[in-house]
C-alpha cells in the first residue's frame, strides 16, 4: 500500500454547534455491540493499534483552498456478522487538518443494515433521519464549505429520490483548514460516550466493489477530478483488505 502523512490522534466526529454534546448513539439500540459514540477517525497510519495499521482505502486530494468534495456511490452488501461494519464517505479535511472535518456517508453492517450520517469533527456523527439506505441504490454524497467555520453535509439516494441536508453555520467545535479533501472507504472506530477507550469496528466485507463516480472537489473555487490524488488501502493485521484504484473521475475500491 502507498503510505501517507497523516494525523494520527483520535477524533470524535460531529453535529453542528446546536448539537454539539449529544451523542450519536448510532445503531446502539438494534446492535448491542456497538458502543456509545462512532466516529468517523482522522486517517491514521502505521498507528499504535496492533490490528489496524491504515483505517482508509481511497483517494485523497491533498493542497490548499479545498472548499468542496462530492462523489456518487453504490451501496454494497456487508458482511461479517452484526458487529461488523465499513463506511463509505467524501469530506474535507480528514488527512491534515487537525481542528476539524466536516463528512458525510453511509455505513453498512454484515447484518444487512445501513446507516446515513454527517459530521462536524470533534464532534459526534449524527444520523440522518428521512433517507433510507439498501442494498443496490445510488447515493449521491457532498459536502460544501461556505466558511472556516460553516457550511453543509448532503446526501440524495438517487434510487428512491429521497434527499436530506445538514446546514453548518459559525461552528464553535473547530475550524476547517481546507487543506484536502477525501473519497474514502474506511473502518471506524467506536468509543465511549467521553470519547476514551476508543477500539477500531470490525471490518465489515463488501460486495460488489465501491465506486465513487462523478468524484470531484472545489479547490479554490474551480472543479478538480482525481488526478493526483494519493491512494491509501484500509490495512488489518499487515494485509490489505482494500484494492482501490482510480481511473478518469471514478474511484473503485474492492474487498480483498
Amino acid at each position: 500500500m502507498k503510505f501517507i502523512t497523516g494525523i494520527a490522534i483520535s477524533a470524535l466526529l460531529c453535529a453542528d454547534a446546536a448539537l454539539a454534546g449529544v451523542a450519536a448513539n448510532r445503531g446502539l439500540a438494534r446492535r448491542l455491540a456497538r458502543r456509545a459514540g462512532r466516529r468517523s477517525a482522522p486517517f491514521k497510519n502505521n498507528t499504535l493499534h496492533a490490528s489496524v495499521q491504515s483505517n482508509w482505502g481511497g483517494a485523497i486530494l491533498q493542497g490548499s483552498g479545498y472548499s468542496a468534495a462530492s462523489a456518487t456511490v453504490n451501496v454494497p452488501t456487508g458482511g461479517g456478522g452484526s458487529s461488523a461494519a465499513g463506511t463509505a464517505w467524501v469530506g474535507i479535511d480528514g488527512d491534515t487538518c487537525d481542528s476539524a472535518i466536516l463528512q458525510t456517508g453511509i455505513d453498512w453492517y454484515g447484518d444487512g443494515t445501513y446507516d446515513a450520517w454527517y459530521e462536524w469533527y470533534p464532534e459526534f456523527s449524527a444520523d440522518f433521519s428521512g433517507i433510507d439506505i439498501s442494498a443496490g441504490d445510488q447515493i449521491a454524497m457532498s459536502v460544501v464549505a461556505t466558511s472556516l467555520t460553516g457550511g453543509s453535509a448532503t446526501l440524495e439516494n438517487l434510487t428512491s429520490g429521497q434527499k436530506v441536508t445538514q446546514n453548518f453555520s459559525k461552528v464553535t467545535a473547530g475550524s476547517l483548514c481546507e487543506t484536502s479533501a477525501e473519497f474514502i472507504i474506511e473502518d471506524f472506530e467506536e468509543c465511549n460516550e467521553n470519547g476514551s477507550d476508543c477500539q477500531f469496528v470490525p471490518f465489515a466485507s463488501f460486495s460488489p466493489a465501491v465506486k465513487f463516480s462523478s468524484a470531484s472537489a472545489t479547490q479554490n473555487g474551480r472543479t478538480v477530478s482525481l488526478s493526483g490524488a494519493v491512494l491509501t488501502e484500509v490495512e488489518i493485521n499487515n494485509k490489505d483488505v482494500t484494492k482501490c484504484s482510480v481511473s478518469g473521475s471514478t474511484l473503485t475500491c474492492s474487498y480483498v
